[in-house]
């Protein structure tokens, strides 16, 4: 799975700290948080029709995050929605967009790793581009990394943090395998997520979802935790070996870069009949459903 360059994306502005850039003019200074040390936060939010599904959730995230980092200054979510729709209205966007919000401790009078040397900040950078869901719906293949998701005891991951060191080492593996993504495990053994997406599993009409423990707590996660309870459906946070994912009837992805997106092989294995299963298909078309009836109206 390799994203393409869309022309539509040639000429955006980018917002950095309320100025609005062009793409090839942004710049960000070598002295910042996000270039020293990847001191910063983010998060992933996408436009449908002129709103943004479950912005609240995504800022109170973000928010927590930067509390959890210790953050000196850490800008209002009217102050940031109001950013965000100067973005997209500059970039004359309405539909099919993702936006990436970057929140950086901000700008250190020297290099150096100590955050006392942070004496302005924040930097809130704002990339709003065409980007239609990235992910296949014919299916996902997946191996499992052999890179582990740390522990709340090393680095927790209700911190939505930018070092994304993992992440890019199990996407390493899973290009050289040829796969879609990498599966990776937490320092138990036990399934985490993939190096992008929370990930569930359906066996005998009931969903799983790996404990929030080695994961972050994804707001599409949440979604598909309330689809569940609305269509009656069993839901449930667990422990999940790879025996199970192996075993398992359906298995899917889910993030706000690709929605909802059915898994049909890991490590080799076909999970279930090898297709994107009715579980997944309709838990798809109910999400689909939900971002049509919700959202915070910003262009």
């Amino acid at each position: 799975m390799l994203q393409q360059f869309n022309e539509k994306n040639r000429d955006i502005v980018v917002n950095i700290n309320g100025k609005l850039v062009h793409r090839d003019a942004a710049a960000i200074s070598p002295f910042d948080s996000s270039v020293q040390g990847g001191d910063a936060v983010w998060e992933g939010l996408r436009l449908y029709k002129g709103k943004i599904f479950r912005l609240t959730e995504h800022l109170d995230r973000l928010k927590s995050s930067a509390v959890a980092l210790a953050f000196a200054q850490i800008p209002s979510h009217e102050q940031i929605i109001e950013e965000v729709k100067r973005t997209l209205t500059a970039n004359k966007m309405f539909d099919d967009v993702h936006i990436r919000l970057t929140l950086t401790r901000g700008v250190k009078i020297t290099s150096g790793m100590d955050p006392r040397l942070n004496q302005a900040g924040p930097t809130l950078i704002i990339l709003a581009e065409h980007k239609p869901p990235v992910y296949s719906r014919a299916g996902l293949s997946l191996i499992t990394s052999a890179i582990r998701r740390f522990p709340p005891d090393c680095l927790d991951p209700k911190i939505h943090h930018n070092n994304l060191l993992q992440s890019i080492l199990a996407k390493l593996q899973a290009n050289a395998a040829g796969v879609d993504e990498a599966l990776m495990l937490d320092y138990r053994g036990f399934v985490a997520e993939t190096n992008a997406t929370n990930v569930f599993i359906v066996h005998k009409g009931e969903v799983f979802t790996p404990f929030a423990v080695a994961c972050p707590e994804g707001i599409t996660r949440a979604a598909v935790f309330e689809l569940c309870r609305k269509h009656a459906i069993p839901c449930a946070e667990r422990d999940l070996s790879l025996a199970e994912v192996y075993r398992a009837d359906e298995m899917l992805c889910t993030g706000t870069m690709g929605e909802l997106a059915g898994v049909t092989q890991v490590d080799g294995r076909s999970i279930g009949n090898g297709q994107v299963g009715p579980m997944t298909l309709r838990l798809s078309s109910w999400f689909r459903d939900l971002t049509e009836s919700e959202g915070v109206l910003v262009s």
